[in-house]
C-alpha cells in the first residue's frame, strides 16, 4: 500500500518542481510513521488565497508561508465490517485509506523567507514541506519545548531526505 500524495501548483508566481515537494512530503511521512493506504495534499497557492485561509482557520491576518489541515477522524476499528462486531468469516477489513490531511504553502512568501533567512529557495521549501507533514501529524511549536523538539526532527528529516541526496 503507498501514501496517495495530490500535489498540485495554484498559483502563477513562482516555478514549483511538484515532483521533487512531493518526493519529499512521501519520505518524510514515511520516516513519521504514515504507510498506505493513506492520503495527503500538498498544494502550493497564491498569497490572496493563504491570506484567506490564515485569516479564516487561524483568525490572523495576511499572507503566510504554509499551513497545515490535519483530518482528524479517528481511524476504522477493527473487526467484521461494516458493523465492527465479532470475528467470523467476513473479518477481512477494508482497504480504506487514512486521509491523512493538506498542507498549503505560498511560493512568494517562501521567496521572502529564503532571502531573509539567507537560504536558497529549494531549501525553504523543503523547511515548508517537512514543517508542515509534521504538523499534520500532531507536532506543534506553541511552547519552547515543543519548539525545539519540532526543530530538530525537522532538521533530521532534513538531513535524511533533503540534504543527503533523496529528493533530487
Amino acid at each position: 500500500m503507498s501514501i496517495d500524495l495530490y500535489c498540485a501548483d495554484e498559483q502563477s508566481d513562482i516555478d514549483v518542481d511538484l515532483e521533487k515537494w512531493s518526493e519529499l512530503c512521501r519520505a518524510a511521512l514515511h520516516s513519521e510513521g504514515v504507510r498506505g493506504p493513506a492520503e495527503v495534499s500538498l498544494l502550493f497557492v497564491d498569497e490572496e488565497t493563504i491570506a484567506t485561509l490564515n485569516q479564516q482557520f487561524r483568525g490572523k491576518p495576511g499572507p503566510t508561508d504554509v499551513l497545515s489541515f490535519p483530518i482528524d477522524d479517528e481511524p476504522m476499528p477493527a473487526g467484521r465490517f461494516p458493523d465492527a462486531g465479532g470475528t467470523g468469516p467476513s473479518d477481512v477489513e477494508p482497504e480504506i485509506p487514512q486521509l491523512v490531511g493538506d498542507i498549503v504553502i505560498c511560493p512568494t512568501v517562501a521567496v521572502r523567507n529564503a532571502a531573509d533567512h539567507e537560504v536558497s529557495l529549494d531549501d525553504e521549501f523543503a523547511l515548508l514541506v517537512v514543517h508542515g507533514v509534521l504538523h499534520l501529524l500532531g507536532w506543534d511549536h506553541e511552547v519552547d519545548a515543543e519548539a525545539e523538539a519540532m526543530e530538530a526532527r525537522e532538521q533530521e528529516l532534513l538531513r535524511r531526505h533533503y540534504r543527503e541526496g533523496y529528493v533530487r
